[in-house]
């Protein structure tokens, strides 16, 4: 087998290449645990890419499972600084870590894929460590200087939005190109792969669990992230948070009650026992009628209508929350919602009874009040509902607003949410006896999906 090898050129090129391979992994091994010495909280994340030489690829890349590199490209790069190749493994890693193979939907390929680079890199550029630092280039100086001036966190997908309003020339996008674009994005999953079985689409889970624990990871090693990984924990806490399901929130709200319908999931055991004595090893199982279903009934939406709240935004969030209402286990066959639009003053309130009635309001559904902001009259008009008589079980009040209005002292009857839609991440100060959740106005684009999963 060796005289064959010595003097067949396929031969010898097939035992180069595998060798190259085989120094192409034993490199990113090194580089895995030189990151992990440094940063701990890493461990997770760096092992969860298996890396596989691959000469289809371009350079780098994953698809959320291997890490594929071109057979030579690691080996050269390592040549020339130990330094490039930690910076890739470290690039890949965010990428999974951030979801952003998984993330486009209907974005720009181009743009989101610059996007993804940018972000990934501006992170990596923020780890003062010395096994990842390179000097910066007055070009990532500029630009991070100037998404800065728009964004607090500079996550792939404000970068995205930020820079769809640039307008960036092809010059400029070219340029950036060249300083940012590190990998092969072309395992990344498609559009129209997420209509058909994907197995990879479980791996985006597993970046979610293990973005989850990374952040636990820092957290607990707090005194060696947070000089050197500032940025990186902040990103981390805005993806997480974003994970928060909308869904799930309002059905805090929702009471628990009896409905006539088929209970798959329980059955009479008169009849199970029945069948188990007559035949022995034959249960006899009928489905209950009747199941206990969570269920929004009475409600009350107060939208800000005031003239710092974007009429726009108010649609999204209202798109949003049919949505969720509108799914068949969210409502009785008869509700009583109540509609509020307030700034200074309560300006309309209408009573929703009916998933049609709902449907109606978003379809002809016009904007009141444009004046200041002033919480107080909301509360003051529900109070006088309530005492009118004209609920019966008031579950909760959930207001939507950008948070700049003056706030009831006293703490109502029932349980209140105020809803905030910003893309600069910010908190939002509520009084202690109310709960919060700050969305994303672009996480709420696709609400069409919601409507369609109903």
């Amino acid at each position: 087998m060796r005289e064959d090898a010595a003097w067949s050129p396929i031969l010898r090129e097939q035992g180069a290449l595998e060798e190259l391979a085989a120094i192409g992994v034993e490199i990113i091994r090194n580089a895995r645990n030189e990151l992990y010495l440094s940063m701990r909280f890493l461990d997770v994340a760096l092992n969860g890419l298996l890396p596989v030489a691959d000469n289809s690829i371009k350079g780098i890349g994953t698809d959320g499972t291997l890490l594929s590199f071109e057979t030579g490209y690691i080996c050269g790069w390592y040549r020339r600084n130990p330094v490039y190749v930690n910076r890739m493994i470290l690039h890949e890693t965010f990428h999974c870590l951030f979801v952003h193979p998984w993330s486009r939907k209907k974005r720009t390929e181009e743009y989101w894929n610059l996007a993804c680079d940018i972000a990934v890199e501006s992170l990596i550029d923020g780890i003062h460590k010395p096994c990842v630092h390179l000097p910066m280039s007055p070009v990532r100086v500029e630009f991070y200087g100037r998404l800065r001036k728009k964004i607090k966190v500079l996550n792939a997908e404000s970068i995205y939005h930020t820079m769809q309003e640039m307008e960036l020339s092809e010059i400029e996008y070219e340029r950036l190109c060249r300083e940012f674009c590190r990998d092969d994005h072309s395992r990344w999953e498609k559009e129209d792969e997420k209509k058909s079985p994907n197995p990879n689409r479980n791996r985006k889970n597993d970046w979610d669990d293990k973005r989850e624990k990374m952040q636990a990871e820092m957290e607990a090693f707090s005194n060696e992230a947070a000089d050197d990984s500032r940025e990186l924990m902040d990103q981390l806490a805005v993806e997480n948070r974003e994970r928060y399901d909308y869904r799930k929130f309002l059905r805090k709200f929702s009471v628990l009650k009896e409905t006539v319908q088929i209970d798959p999931d329980a059955f009479d055991y008169v009849f199970y026992n029945y069948g188990m004595q007559l035949y022995g090893n034959m249960p006899l199982i009928e489905p209950l009628e009747t199941k206990e279903v969570r269920r929004i009934e009475d409600f009350v939406v107060v939208i800000d209508t005031s003239m710092s709240c974007s009429g726009e935004l108010v649609k999204k969030f209202l798109e949003e929350t049919y949505g969720v209402l509108a799914q068949s286990e969210s409502f009785f066959k008869k509700v009583n919602i109540h509609i509020l639009q307030c700034d200074d003053k309560v300006r309309q309130d209408v009573k929703i009874e009916s998933e049609e009635d709902l449907r109606n309001y978003m379809d002809h559904m016009e904007l009141h009040g444009m004046g200041g902001t002033d919480f107080r009259p909301a509360f003051l008009h529900v109070d006088q509902m309530i005492k009118a008589g004209k609920f019966s079980r008031l579950r909760g009040l959930l207001y939507f607003t950008d948070g700049y209005g003056t706030f009831p002292v006293k703490m109502p009857p029932y349980d209140t949410a105020f809803v905030f839609m910003r893309d600069n991440y910010t908190d939002a100060d509520v009084p202690p006896w109310a709960m919060k959740v700050i969305l994303d106005p672009e996480s709420m684009e696709d609400v069409g999906k919601i409507l369609d999963g109903k």
